[in-house]
């Protein structure tokens, strides 16, 4: 009997200890949920969940009434004493209107929405995992508020309020990913970021030229990969994750895997995937202008035409990618910490789907092949962070970077033995060393430097499919190589003027040099033999955040970007466009813009907020592609067609202005609502349509959110645009799009109805179930090349340790 006595003593204070630990998770994931607010009425107790979701109640007694309240779920209140009712476990159920409280992309450090007066998206890997993007352009246009344009299914260009590719910035883990030979077009490279390894991607709308400099015209893509966690007081921290999922629209088997492994001092992080994509399913119902009749293959060695017996499959679009992600962390001291990262990606061969489509005449296309070689993108990463209280900052980074980008164009017309091949490369060194500095309690000082250098080569070869024979062609940029190199250094202030006003206001300097050489002229004859440019410019920004109570704010800001013409802008050579040949153009200047920005945000008692913002945008001496003179001529005979001469020139002004709303709602406890919609529109001083101004689109959805569950129908719409809102380059085009009734191409309004769900199996495996276009219609979004999924199924399975 006395034994049990004092098992029963030596047990009973360890139950107490427990009774006064509470976790806290999510009811649809049963995740542990960190920064968690635990406190009573009078606000005298508090506690904060750890991030095993596990917080101390030590300070409360049983007395008390509990208020568990976070950023980004539903606040909860439950009596002390029915804690033991519920096993001391907690469930919060995520909230429509939650937001991040946080954003980093604003000036690299972390500063409170609440204080940044610019416009900015936030996508959480959370999200991420609810929608199942293919690739990380998917992952933006989940959004709702970035336009996705795609010319074939291993791409996806971003439009950022009528501007895309090299006028808007990718950031990848604080490194500018735009090189030398971005292009002004429609552009792919974001599908380079794996979109299984996003921890979080801002989107800041509005130039972002004060803290990222050049080609930040439209907006900067901000995209963080997941992170090492060091153990702190913990022997060590062990994380694995793997997913396993199928799309039937393409037929798409992508697998994952990311392991983690922490101690005190120092951390590692491996992330691997890789995705096979075959042709793409487009839908059956409506638009029949865009289906897929015809195809070239090879019969006996030689080119031959075919009807498609399945004429909504998109022959020759397949590919496949593969991603590796390595990072490592290392605690040098409690002021330094050090990280690398290395990111490899790496593609099969990608059909340029819209180039396929082209016809020479009525009855035969133009091109037997037409592919983009394997797109590599790798990136070397070291970063020293350092914390201190001293004269120069409170918080410095250091990053160093370089890259090493790959890509081919490969073409071949019907019945011709000559597959044309051109491939750059370029080698990317970046420096960035960015500080902060609180000056006062009220006022935060950022400032920095950071300087780039490109190196690109270019080379060009036919070869004849027969004898295997080849030859030079002219090469895409100059052939005796380019430097294209930038500096630049930047100074941001917040002051927080009073509780009400939060004013921000910088200023930056930016040079950027370029010098292209030009080494055999058998294929062209330019008056010069190398092009440079020695320019630089001053850019600004001031902006105020008012909140006159907590349930309002207004945002106002504004702002300048530059862009300066890059290798492709200036020097590129003879590329091919349908009836149309590009060449350089030695006197282009850079591009500016001018910003206003006003927002107003209406939060209704955290059970629903509205989001409007309004902007003005102006640009001085906009690039665009127009008709030019090659050696005093308006046409040349090129690849064995005359075609038009054509260069990017400035041509003045041009205008966008627009806006968007979102509103967010928790209808009850277990539905949400949401809506968002985003309208523009631009021209230039001739009132000629601008290229990249997206149409009207938005999304609307209600979701459920259950015990280990989640479920959200939703819409995705698009407006039209008419054959005269249509660009001059995009009326050239008419094979990419539906015909009107005067027999003119425009881009046609179209919807798709959604559903995507997941159901929470155990702990460590969860189940992914989604239909996308369940009325399966045919639609193809403005300039794209290619028919986006018709019905697509997709069942996903993620385990987690």
């Amino acid at each position: 009997m006395t034994r049990y006595s004092i098992l029963l003593l030596l047990l009973f204070p360890t139950s107490l200890l427990l009774s006064q630990t509470v976790t806290v998770i999510d009811i649809s994931t049963q995740k542990p949920i960190e920064h968690v607010a635990i406190f009573n009425l009078a606000q005298s107790k508090t506690s904060l969940t750890m991030p095993d979701g596990k917080a101390d109640l030590s300070e409360f007694d049983s007395s008390d009434v509990l208020y568990f309240q976070h950023t980004s779920y539903q606040d909860y209140v439950l009596p002390y004493d029915e804690l033991s009712k519920a096993d001391f476990v907690v469930k919060l159920t995520q909230s429509s209107v939650g937001l991040s409280e946080v954003v980093i992309a604003a000036n690299k450090w972390e500063q409170k929405r609440s204080e940044v007066p610019n416009k900015i998206t936030s996508i959480q890997a959370k999200e991420i995992e609810f929608y199942n993007p293919q690739t990380a352009a998917d992952v933006l246009g989940t959004s709702n508020e970035v336009f996705i344009q795609k010319s074939q299914l291993g791409g996806g260009s971003p439009m950022i309020r009528g501007f895309a590719a090299n006028s808007i910035l990718i950031v990848v883990d604080g490194v500018r990913m735009n090189n030398a030979i971005y292009r002004s077009g429609n552009l792919q490279n974001v599908i380079a970021i794996d979109p299984n390894s996003i921890q979080t991607s801002e989107v800041i709308f509005g130039p972002g030229s004060i803290i990222y400099g050049s080609d930040a015209l439209g907006g900067v893509m901000d995209f963080h990969t997941k992170s090492i966690v060091l153990s702190g007081g913990k022997p060590h921290l062990f994380s694995t994750n793997a997913l396993g999922r199928y799309s039937s629209a393409n037929n798409e088997l992508t697998g994952h895997f990311d392991f983690g492994f922490s101690q005190k001092n120092w951390g590692s992080f491996t992330s691997v995937s890789y995705s096979k994509f075959d042709d793409l399913k487009m839908g059956t119902v409506g638009n029949e202008d865009y289906r897929r009749l015809h195809y070239v293959d090879q019969v006996n060695g030689k080119d031959s035409t075919f009807t498609n017996d399945k004429p909504n499959i998109q022959k020759f679009s397949a590919y496949n990618q593969l991603n590796i992600l390595q990072k490592f962390k290392f605690k040098l001291s409690n002021k330094l910490m050090l990280d690398y990262a290395f990111h490899y990606s790496t593609t099969s061969d990608v059909p340029r789907y819209d180039r396929l489509l082209q016809y020479k005449n009525d009855s035969t296309l133009k091109y037997a092949k037409w592919y983009y070689g394997p797109q590599k993108w790798m990136m070397h990463n070291l970063g020293l962070e350092m914390t201190d209280s001293n004269l120069l900052y409170n918080n410095a980074r250091l990053t160093l970077a370089y890259q090493n980008a790959e890509e081919s164009r490969n073409d071949r017309k019907f019945g011709k033995p000559n597959l044309r091949s051109r491939t750059e490369t370029v080698d990317v060194f970046t420096l960035n060393y960015d500080l902060d500095k609180h000056l006062s309690k009220k006022n935060t000082l950022f400032y920095g430097i950071e300087s780039f250098f490109n190196k690109v080569n270019s080379t060009g070869k036919s070869t004849d499919i027969y004898t295997g024979e080849t030859e030079k062609v002219a090469t895409r940029y100059p052939d005796g190589g380019s430097d294209y190199s930038g500096a630049a250094l930047y100074a941001h202030l917040k002051s927080r003027l009073s509780e009400k006003i939060t004013l921000q206001a910088g200023m930056r300097y930016s040079h950027i040099w370029l010098n292209s050489k030009f080494t055999d002229t058998s294929f062209y004859h330019f008056p010069y033999d190398a092009i440079e440019m020695n320019t630089g410019a001053i850019t600004g920004s001031i902006g105020m955040v008012y909140k006159p109570n907590p349930s309002w704010q207004l945002n106002t800001n504004l702002s300048s970007g530059f862009r300066a013409p890059n290798v492709d802008d200036i020097a590129k050579i003879f590329d091919s466009e349908p009836g149309n040949v590009i060449v350089p153009n030695e006197n282009l200047k850079p591009e500016y813009a001018y910003n206003a920005d006003l927002g107003i945000i209406k939060n209704f008692n955290d059970k629903a907020s509205l989001d409007i913002t309004l902007f003005y945008t102006i640009i001085d001496d906009v690039m665009v592609r127009s008709d030019f003179w090659a050696n005093g001529q308006d046409s040349i005979l090129y690849d064995g067609e005359m075609s038009k001469v054509q260069a990017l020139v400035n041509t003045g002004k041009g205008w966008v202005y627009g806006g968007s709303f979102t509103f967010l709602t928790d209808i009850s406890e277990r539905f949400g609502f949401r809506t968002n919609l985003t309208y523009m529109k631009g021209e230039d001083d001739q009132n000629e349509p601008l290229r990249h101004v997206s149409p009207l689109f938005g999304s609307t959805g209600i979701s459920y959110t259950a015990n280990k569950t989640r479920i959200e129908v939703y819409a995705n719409y698009n407006g039209e645009i008419s054959y005269e809102n249509l660009s001059a380059s995009e009326r050239d085009k008419p094979y990419m799009y539906a015909t009107d009734a005067g027999g003119n191409p425009y881009s046609p309004a179209w919807f798709t109805l959604n559903l995507k769900g997941f159901y929470q199996i155990t702990n460590k495996l969860q189940i992914d179930l989604g239909i996308e276009n369940i009325l399966d219609y045919r639609y193809r979004p403005y300039s794209s090349g290619i028919v986006s999924p018709g019905r697509n199924f997709i069942v996903a399975l993620r385990a987690n340790l």
